[in-house]
């Protein structure tokens, strides 16, 4: 999905839409968008003849965003604000991080879009790594950055925010607004309630959000509203370096915990084997 300026002199209207195969432009550009389309409570009346439909393009999206991420190497999802300028703090942090996470041997992924999200996407590409953006459709169009290798165009938030946390080993979080404060949020709750395991959250810009982490500290875990601990599930560093060594550290681990499990159960199942063995019966002697 993806909008530009201008168009044939005379038509009043411009800008162009991509959904899939089609495009669309001017006035056959609609005023709404899919999401709008389905949670809005005063279409309830047309779900007859319009949800099961839209049911099938949910299917469609998710059928779409697995078979193209199926082979995505290890990845990291970046996050931060569309409005950052190139020249800001944390657009020059996410380009270095990028860069960094790509030497590492991880894909980006990111929404696809301007500001923070285009500098990780460049950072990314210019190290030689994958860069990935999820487009979503939007009232106000973004369009993709030119540093995306692999794109996908979504209509429905809901679909594109599995991709995010499905194929990534990580998500770091720059500063940002709603839609990045939605991101963070949800993987700290996935997380904290055990649907995802071992899943690193950084939050880069120190400054940014000191204000956020102190409500959380005084507020919400002082009136027992999250754990204790709860605030150990979030790296905070200005550190690219740091950042990219506690996603690896975390993923080493993970991987150890997965490898012993797997050799418990293999010393099991020989146990079992050897215990089985010993308690069958012995065959009648052979007859001399």
């Amino acid at each position: 999905m993806s909008q530009s300026n201008g168009g044939p002199a005379g038509r009043g209207l411009s800008g162009e839409r991509h959904r899939g195969a089609v495009t669309l432009r001017n006035r056959a550009i609609p005023t709404s968008t899919a999401d709008q389309r389905l949670l809005d409570s005063r279409g309830r009346g047309d779900w007859k003849t319009k949800d099961a439909w839209r049911a099938l393009r949910i299917l469609s999206e998710f059928v779409e965003g697995f078979d193209t991420l199926a082979d995505l190497p290890p990845a990291v999802s970046v996050f931060g604000s569309a409005r950052s300028k190139p020249e800001s703090p944390e657009c020059r942090l996410a380009e270095e991080l990028g860069g960094a996470l790509a030497r590492a041997g991880y894909a980006v992924i990111t929404g696809g879009g301007p500001g923070v999200m285009e500098a990780a996407n460049r950072g990314a590409g210019q190290a030689g790594g994958l860069s990935v953006g999820l487009g979503i459709e939007l009232p106000f169009e973004q369009g993709l950055n030119d540093w995306v290798d692999l794109a996908i165009d979504f209509r429905y938030f809901f679909a594109r925010k599995t991709m995010f946390v499905k194929y990534a080993q990580a998500f770091v979080v720059l500063p940002g607004g709603f839609g990045t404060m939605d991101e963070l949020f949800e993987a700290l709750t996935l997380v904290q309630t055990g649907k995802v395991t071992r899943f690193p959250v950084v939050l880069m810009g120190v400054d940014y959000w000191r204000g956020l982490l102190d409500w959380l500290r005084d507020s919400m875990a002082a009136e027992g509203k999250i754990g204790p601990t709860d605030l150990d599930l979030i790296c905070v560093t200005d550190d690219v370096n740091e950042a990219v060594r506690h996603i690896v550290e975390a993923e080493a681990v993970l991987s150890a915990e997965q490898e012993a499990v797997r050799e418990e159960a293999v010393a099991r199942v020989a146990a079992d084997q050897q215990a089985a063995a010993e308690a069958a019966p012995e065959g009648p002697a052979e007859q001399g």
